[in-house]
């Protein structure tokens, strides 16, 4: 009795999630608390992950997870408003129209035992702190999110976007159009009951490949130089921007609820002007922005041009009704440092755009990875339909981005190049995010997706390490 008792204090009434809401006078005491201690779990995440040869993104993602669960089954009412994401905004607006709370919360949310949970936190003593909490906690993981592009974009750049090959451009279109192909087929198949538009959701997130983490592996490994990395990497900045638009008209569609082929055309041709519009107007804006701001210090200058053109395009982005990561991404592509090597008073700035905006990545991206792992329901796995769908979605994830190797040169080795497109990462997680808000992704189907996402991303790393140990061997017995 006293081992339980002590636990049941330690992890449930006293930790900090349960502590953000005892009554501090400063009435952003508990947001600071949950932040810092989300942000502290994020890091160990990372760790941890890194202490096994695996990326940081993966161990904040299973930091989330854990967290998150262990302090819902502790009873934690913070975790169980945290875990419904964006769902509470829709209900606190049911309210604001005039439902009751418990109207409200039905009207949103279809599984009735998650409904009385949530009507449960949000009607106790603390709903209103812990409202204010999880809003801070969504806004600050949506600015994560858009860093997080743009240092994706940073990586990319105009002119090797022009460069990548014949091979890249084949890779690409393979990579995107296999996936989507099996994932909308076993979507289909294994959830007949589903809607056209959730099965086009899920095509959209197979297609999705990470290129941070397939870079890190390359650069790790000194192989960045070589013909299959340029190729997987042109291949995956390629993907990046045919998945994006991909998203956009999947969004479209979701919101108008059927495909229709004017509304389809519509996002495609905003997407083309958007970034044909951003590529050609950028950098005229950009030097009229460093002009303007000369007056500032050079690091300074570069970090306000870059911040304010970073959440320029994400806003306009949002505006023509494209996602905000898309203007994040084109923000990331234009900008370098070569528009600010034009200053002769920044000619000596030593401190890169990367350098410069990496901390505010670095300290919000965890919380949107840790947000998402939250999310993440351990109990719908104990639905063997969840893990059926699961394996199913791993199968054709893989197997999708395998065959698209098939695009490169025969002189190159297209296992690898394949391999190397494997993992989801950062923006398959980003695609099941915004399924998710937009409602049209269950929770089963979230935690199935999440699971495939975090098992292409934990094998694609040694499953390029041990090809290249393959080809090392092989080469050294041909000579």
């Amino acid at each position: 009795m006293r081992v339980s008792k002590w636990w049941f204090l330690g992890v449930g009434l006293y930790s900090p999630f349960a502590l953000a809401a005892q009554g501090h006078t400063d009435p952003v005491a508990s947001v600071i608390l949950v932040v810092t201690t989300i942000l502290f779990f994020a890091i160990m995440g990372r760790y941890i992950a890194k202490r096994f040869n695996q990326p940081g993104v993966l161990g904040e993602l299973l930091m989330g997870v854990i967290l998150g669960n262990l302090c819902y089954f502790a009873g934690s009412q913070l975790v169980i408003i945290l875990r419904e994401g964006s769902s509470i905004f829709d209900v606190l607006k049911e309210v604001l129209q005039g439902k009751t709370l418990g109207q409200a919360v039905d009207a949103v949310l279809t599984n009735s035992y998650y409904a009385s949970q949530l009507t449960q936190a949000l009607s106790g003593p603390n709903g209103t702190e812990y409202l204010k909490i999880a809003y801070v906690v969504d806004i600050f993981s949506r600015y994560g999110v858009i860093f997080l592009l743009f240092m994706v974009g940073l990586e990319s750049s105009v002119g090797e976007l022009k460069n990548t090959g014949r091979e890249s451009i084949l890779v690409a279109i393979i990579g995107i159009a296999a996936p989507m192909i099996l994932g909308f087929g076993v979507a289909y198949l294994l959830m007949p009951g589903s809607t056209l538009q959730a099965d086009l959701f899920i095509a959209a997130t197979l297609s999705a490949t990470s290129i941070g983490i397939t870079a890190r592996v390359l650069k790790e490994l000194k192989k960045i130089r070589t013909r299959e990395a340029r190729t997987i990497l042109g291949a995956a900045m390629l993907d990046d921007i045919l998945g994006l638009i991909l998203l956009a008209v999947v969004s479209s569609v979701v919101i108008n609820g059927a495909v229709d082929a004017y509304t389809v055309g519509r996002i495609i041709v905003y997407s083309i002007f958007f970034f044909a519009g951003t590529l050609f107007l950028g950098p005229l804006i950009l030097r009229r922005a460093i002009y303007f701001f000369r007056f500032l210090e050079p690091w300074e200058a570069k970090l306000f041009v870059s911040f304010l053109f970073v959440m320029s395009l994400a806003w306009l982005a949002s505006y023509i009704q494209l996602a905000t990561i898309i203007g994040a991404f084109a923000a990331g592509v234009i900008l370098h440092d070569g528009y600010f090597k034009a200053d002769k008073s920044s000619a000596k700035e030593s401190l890169s755009i990367q350098h410069l905006v990496s901390p505010l990545e670095s300290i919000l991206a965890p919380m949107f990875f840790m947000v998402i792992g939250i999310q993440v329901k351990l109990e719908t796995f104990f639905n063997w339909q969840v893990l059926f769908l699961a394996s199913g979605l791993v199968v054709a994830a893989i197997i999708g981005k395998l065959v698209s190797g098939l695009g490169a040169n025969s002189k190159d080795d297209r296992l690898l190049i394949g391999i190397g497109m494997l993992p989801r990462g950062e923006v398959g997680l980003v695609f099941a995010s915004i399924g998710r808000t937009l409602g049209v992704i269950s929770d089963d189907l979230f935690s199935a997706i999440v699971l495939m996402v975090i098992i292409t991303t934990f094998i694609a790393p040694p499953l390029l390490k041990a090809r290249y140990a393959v080809k090392k061997k092989e080469n050294e017995h041909e000579n």
